[in-house]
């Protein structure tokens, strides 16, 4: 998963949830090995229903090449759960383990070419402060045509696993948030027998609610992102990076 900005899941008794997210910062380019004053703008949403959950994004990504030149990036990711408990009429239990579900989704990104297929399993924790916190276990598969499509090199299968989650929190009259997510994707060797070494990315969001101060709480969030990814992309590289980051969900 890549650029990966919320995170994966409707949280419990929340039946659908949309926002736009906007963040600025000097991203990695890890390919010419040169950071980039970078624009994202991310769509996401989480909806729940009777047998579990869907989310996706869409995010859309402006950054200056080594020309000067904007260049723009579109990637798209896509995840359903299917809750087990729900499914075999248990529902969600109330113990440390609130579900556990059968995980399926689809990674594209546009510039590179990407088609990625995962299929894995999940763990919802009920633990006490967290909105939801969920575990996702997944084997990933490229169904891209590699560079005979002009694209990146397809890699063999990968593991990913993936934590996920949010919690909120009070500090007198203000409210804050805190989500996001960390991911492990395993090391594979692509079509040419080249190695893609393993990764690591990390994008925790600390926000303020602002909404209350316009009669909307809830809606309006601003605070920052902080981005660490280690081997970018499959590279040698390793990005940390800070990002201004502003939330309108409705």
């Amino acid at each position: 998963m890549l650029l990966t900005t919320g995170a994966a899941g409707a949280a419990p008794g929340i039946s659908a949830q949309t926002e736009v997210q906007l963040q600025y910062g000097n991203l990695l380019d890890p390919y010419l090995e040169k950071h980039a004053h970078s624009w994202v703008l991310t769509f996401q949403h989480a909806s729940s229903w009777s047998r579990g959950d869907n989310f996706f994004f869409v995010d859309f990504l402006n950054a200056p090449n080594a020309d000067g030149r904007d260049v723009q990036d579109v990637w798209m990711e896509w995840y359903s759960n299917f809750s087990l408990g729900s499914m075999f009429g248990s529902g969600p239990g109330e113990g440390v383990v609130r579900d556990v579900g059968f995980l399926t989704g689809v990674n594209i990104g546009a510039d590179p070419n990407i088609v990625d297929v995962l299929i894995g399993g999940r763990l919802a924790w009920n633990l006490p402060g967290f909105l939801f916190l969920n575990t996702d276990f997944m084997v990933a598969g490229d169904r891209s045509s590699g560079v005979a499509g002009g694209g990146a090199p397809s890699p063999g299968r990968r593991f990913v696993f993936d934590v996920n989650g949010a919690a909120t929190f009070a500090w007198g009259e203000i409210d804050f948030m805190v989500a996001g997510h960390a991911e492990y994707v395993g090391s594979a060797t692509n079509e040419l027998g080249d190695d893609v070494p393993s990764w690591i990315l990390a994008q925790p969001q600390f926000v303020v609610d602002i909404g209350e101060a316009f009669g909307t709480a809830g809606s309006i969030f601003v605070g920052v992102e902080y981005q660490y990814w280690k081997n970018k992309l499959g590279t040698a590289q390793t990005e940390s990076v800070p990002q201004l980051l502003a939330i309108w969900r409705f």
